[in-house]
């Protein structure tokens, strides 16, 4: 099935067009903003569940707008491409979730489901489940497998990093009840946009004055280069009181080039194009020794040159979080390293060369594969929705 330009998946983004007041999603969304529309953009909406944005407003064309309302018109659209390309009315869905919305608040995790399933049923589906993402992506590993794996699944998504132990065989793919094949799961909300923040913050926003003094020698604040290395927080960074407030402290700047370029960048409504541009820089560093941000939007011939060592330390301690939550999965199942026979990464994140070698190397026995890093999860509901469905 095509959702979007002949793709079989549909990002999580909506752009609200000021210019003729409407919404787009996924990637025409992302295109129109990129292209300089006016307008107001929201990424990884999945992510706002758990946290108590869902439950708060954000303006839109000047109207209040609910975020779970947000996420439901995203729900709703993807509802509508589905049921027209697939020539009928989805009434039944399995939704893929990470293994924690929020890590260590269960209640607030079951919260967090409970809010996505409201949405499902309100944009007109009557019967609602939910997978694990790592297990749905295991499921669809396991169609292509011809003998019996002990597999760790895992999925580095764009918020979260998720982790599954599953045993697979193309015997058990004919079980209805698969419970006692799941050898445990875990995870962390760790994941892409995490890592592009910590590149921002450690290679990106110095050069615009992050952690720069005044001339009286004190560090200038730091809280819109934080909302500006953050995806949801980015428009904090565009109103009147804000850029009101950067230049005066621009007066006071010991660094007045990079002060410049900073006012540029909110005067020009940008953050979302740094944000982009940052996150193309990780995914070059997955598999090149560095590259350079061009970045002559905000001044004339200014370029940001990182190499991966800079990546590497920015990103340490996340890769060490979820390189401890593998280890403690091991732990809870039980399993000694040399029991897992393969490692399925999976996610568009799994990319990040550091984390898939630490994970690995947790397992220098097992074997690696790379699956389809944005469609084995849907691929793998698909598998477990005609399995409960029909």
């Amino acid at each position: 099935m095509r959702l979007e330009d002949g793709k079989v998946t549909l990002p999580s983004v909506v752009f609200f067009n000021a210019e003729d007041d409407s919404t787009r999603f996924g990637r025409a969304g992302l295109a129109e903003y990129l292209a300089g529309y006016e307008g107001r953009l929201m990424r990884s909406l999945k992510s706002l569940l758990g946290s108590s944005l869902i439950d708060g407003k954000t303006e839109v064309h000047g109207r209040s707008l609910r975020f779970r309302d947000l996420l439901a018109q995203f729900i709703g659209d993807l509802k509508r491409r589905a049921d027209e390309h697939g020539g009928r009315v989805f009434e039944q869905v399995v939704i893929g979730r990470p293994v924690y919305f929020v890590d260590d608040d269960s209640a607030a995790d079951r919260t967090a489901e409970a809010t996505l399933a409201e949405i499902a049923h309100a944009v007109g589906f009557a019967e609602v489940s939910f997978q694990y993402e790592p297990i749905a992506a295991a499921f669809h590993y396991e169609t292509t497998i011809d003998r019996e794996e002990l597999v760790l699944v895992a999925d580095i998504g764009g918020g979260t990093s998720d982790f599954s132990l599953v045993r697979l065989s193309p015997l058990r793919a004919k079980m209805t009840d698969r419970q006692s094949d799941v050898l445990a799961s875990g995870g962390v909300h760790i994941g892409g946009t995490d890592f592009d923040r910590q590149l921002s913050l450690a290679c990106v926003m110095p050069s615009l004055g992050y952690r720069s003094l005044s001339t009286a020698g004190r560090e200038m604040p730091s809280s819109i280069f934080f909302n500006l290395a953050t995806w949801h927080s980015i428009n904090l960074a565009y109103t009147r009181q804000v850029l009101a407030e950067q230049k005066q402290l621009a007066l006071d700047s010991s660094e007045p080039r990079k002060a410049a370029r900073l006012l540029a960048l909110i005067e020009q409504r940008a953050g979302h194009w740094l944000a982009s541009e940052v996150e193309q820089a990780k995914i070059a560093l997955s598999d090149q020794p560095a590259t350079q941000l061009v970045l002559d939007r905000l001044t004339d011939s200014f370029c940001v040159p990182i190499a991966r060592g800079q990546f590497d330390e920015a990103t340490a301690a996340l890769v060490g979080k979820v390189e401890a939550t593998v280890g403690a999965l091991l732990r809870d199942a039980g399993l000694a390293a040399a029991n897992i026979d393969t490692v399925f990464f999976t996610g568009g994140s799994s990319g990040i060369s550091r984390l898939r070698q630490r994970i690995a190397a947790l397992l220098p026995q097992a074997r690696v594969v790379e699956g389809d890093l944005f469609g084995s999860i849907g691929a793998g509901l698909a598998v477990e929705a005609a399995r409960r469905y029909g």
